[in-house]
């Protein structure tokens, strides 16, 4: 019998595998995919992170030259960003995973039953695995795992929303060398479409000749279509003269942003996207995926340590490592965040990113990779509070109003 079976193998998946194996405990995986699939989508993160990780040679591409366009002038971020190589990132920890001998069955999980010992999966095609407990790393859509309800307007679902082409242009999309984060300029949009979802394009020289261009909606709901995207990505091209003259990788990128939390404690633990991970103010998740991997892993070795202990006991373990109050607290302050720039329009989010990355970079950093302790992240916002146009105060006094709920929700954490 196995100590834990992890569902899914996408990142998530194979960072906590990893992890496991490290630590003396028995590992296999279950997931519809090959672990050594070809992952789609494409991973950023900045290089500090990565740095204080020890993990810089897992980046495809470096930029130094790194700004923001929250207006006609561009703003210099002074902070080098990276994409991951999905591939060395997979290998990675695949190769650690391989060294413990982690077996992965390639199959769908179906069912899961928990005794007083251990934990079922049946599979699809009927194989059934047995482990002391389930990780389900399987994303958003998890079947396993059970939520409260959601404190989002009315429960809706946000959703970040991109679509990108890889490819070689008429002329440069952007200068060479450089990484443009976010680029909020809507001179190319017509007044309506300027009353509609703000959207930014993500934007990077890739080397010989090739860039990766991204029309993304940070958070609606409903989600901003492709077809709407791509439309802006093109319209944005054009205004500048420019034309797609080789497509090389198309990406559409949709995920949830403010999924509800997991209810806690319950048997099976999830990881990633399954538990809610996702940054809701800003979208990432891999850098956090990095970090929290070890202290899970951590807490799921040491409770599997006791002789006998139930599914139940090892998951209340895991989860209350993986959500400490802390960080819940941190959760509902972020959703808020998310909450208020849903409510502002194109020219107030300019205005609002603008003072953001105007704050200390230790600050912003720290808030955009959820690194920091909630007194810190208070001080941050109310700094970003006291440098803000009287507009952008308006407006997160407004949200106060609005969304007063999450931020209770976060004292009562």
């Amino acid at each position: 019998m196995l100590d834990v079976l992890v569902i899914g193998s996408g990142p998530a998946g194979v960072a906590i595998a990893a992890e496991l194996s490290q630590r003396n405990v028995a590992v296999g995986g279950v997931a519809p995919t090959p672990p050594d699939a070809e992952w789609r989508n494409t991973y950023g993160i900045w290089r500090d992170e990565l740095d204080a990780l020890n993990l810089p040679d897992l980046l495809a591409h470096q930029w130094d030259d790194c700004v923001g366009y929250f207006g006609a002038n561009e703003k210099p971020l002074n902070r080098s960003y990276g994409l991951f190589d999905k591939r060395k990132f997979q290998t990675h920890f695949l190769s650690q995973c391989q060294h413990a001998q982690v077996v992965w069955h390639q199959d769908t999980a179906a069912q899961i039953e928990h005794t007083a010992t251990h934990s079922v999966v049946t599979t699809e095609a009927g194989k059934t695995l047995d482990a002391r407990v389930v990780v389900d790393a399987s994303g958003h859509q998890s079947a396993f795992i059970q939520r409260s309800q959601g404190l989002s307007r009315g429960g809706a679902i946000a959703y970040q929303a991109a679509y990108g082409v890889v490819g070689k242009f008429s002329a440069p999309p952007v200068k060479s060398g450089r990484f443009v984060f976010m680029d909020y300029r809507a001179e190319h949009l017509s007044l309506q479409e300027r009353k509609e979802s703000p959207t930014f394009v993500y934007a990077m020289d890739l080397g010989d000749g090739r860039f990766f261009v991204e029309e993304t909606s940070l958070a609606e709901s409903p989600a901003v279509s492709f077809e709407t995207l791509k439309h802006r990505l093109q319209k944005r091209l054009a205004f500048q003269g420019i034309e797609i003259q080789e497509v090389h990788e198309e990406e559409y990128c949709l995920f949830p942003m403010n999924s509800p939390m997991p209810s806690m404690p319950q048997p099976v633990v999830g990881f990633g996207g399954a538990a809610s991970m996702v940054h809701p103010a800003t979208g990432y998740m891999v850098g956090s995926l990095l970090r929290r991997a070890p202290t899970l892993a951590d807490a799921i070795a040491t409770a599997l340590d006791q002789a006998v202990v139930s599914p139940d006991a090892i998951a209340t373990a895991a989860w209350s490592a993986l959500w400490p109050s802390d960080r819940l607290q941190k959760y509902y302050i972020y959703l808020f965040g998310q909450e208020t720039l849903m409510r502002f329009n194109q020219a107030q989010l300019c205005r609002f990113f603008d003072t953001f990355f105007s704050l200390p970079q230790s600050q912003w950093s720290g808030f955009l990779a959820d690194t920091l302790s909630t007194p810190e992240l208070l001080r941050a916002m109310v700094n970003l509070f006291g440098k803000a146009p009287n507009s952008i105060r308006g407006g997160l006094m407004q949200s106060v109003g609005y969304d007063g709920r999450l931020l209770w929700r976060s004292l009562r954490a």
